[in-house]
């Protein structure tokens, strides 16, 4: 599989629409990671004639390193711990104290992302959950158990582009893995795009908003600015 650099967000997920093109018109649902794949599942609800969500999961970070995720959490408390958490120390008590705090920020969230109207439910619908790449995989586990959990007709995991051995982990979990580039070297997401911009809260807050107002569909892609790099 052939490896590069997305120019941004936007340009992956126009990628990562063309092999999506089944879904369009069959009213997916399509269930971004907060926060950066927000922009993308924008556009992939839009093309798809879909609606737009979010799948609320946080990673629980290193001790040591708190940017290396060594598991994550859905809203339900669920929780996924990577086979490497032991090599690294972590004791039982520090794992309970960052869940504690991860499930805190999952409901503050919540509250902000969607405070007038509650979840869309995927029960019997098609569900895309999309991320902006995928390192060591704990936020898709995460993501997609709880999805899986609501009972959808059908679970797609889409990513631009994919560390190969979390990549492994992934395909049992989902129906379908649509994933555009799996490089024989990963680092970060970040290596992957030009240009990577944060996207904060209230930007996610303002995409799912347009997304909810009848002019949904032809409403422009939100363009954060701010750059940072993740690992999750």
């Amino acid at each position: 599989m052939s490896t590069g650099i997305f120019n941004d967000r936007v340009d992956a997920a126009r990628a990562l629409l063309e092999r999506l093109q089944e879904y369009r018109g069959r009213n997916p649902l399509v269930l971004a990671i907060p926060r950066g794949a927000a922009p993308m599942g924008q556009i992939l609800a839009q093309q798809l004639d879909g609606e737009l969500d979010v799948v609320l999961v946080h990673k629980l970070g290193a001790l040591l390193d708190p940017e290396l995720a060594i598991g994550a959490i859905d809203e339900s408390g669920w929780t996924y711990l990577a086979p490497m958490i032991e090599e690294l120390g972590e004791t039982h008590r520090m794992i309970e104290q960052t869940k504690a705090r991860q499930l805190e920020t999952l409901k503050k969230r919540r509250a902000q992302y969607t405070p007038f109207a509650p979840p869309i439910d995927p029960r019997g619908r098609i569900a895309i959950v999309v991320d902006d790449g995928l390192a060591t995989g704990a936020t898709m586990i995460a993501a997609l158990h709880a999805v899986r959990a609501r009972k959808p007709a059908e679970l797609i995991c889409a990513v631009p582009v994919a560390a190969a051995d979390s990549l492994q982990q992934i395909y049992p979990l989902a129906d379908k893995v649509v994933v555009l580039q799996v490089p024989s070297y990963f680092g970060a997401v970040s290596q992957f795009y030009r240009h990577f911009p944060a996207v904060t809260d209230e930007e996610v807050a303002h995409i799912l908003a347009v997304a909810r107002t009848p002019a949904a569909h032809t409403s422009p892609a939100y363009a954060p600015e701010r750059q940072t790099g993740k690992r999750e």
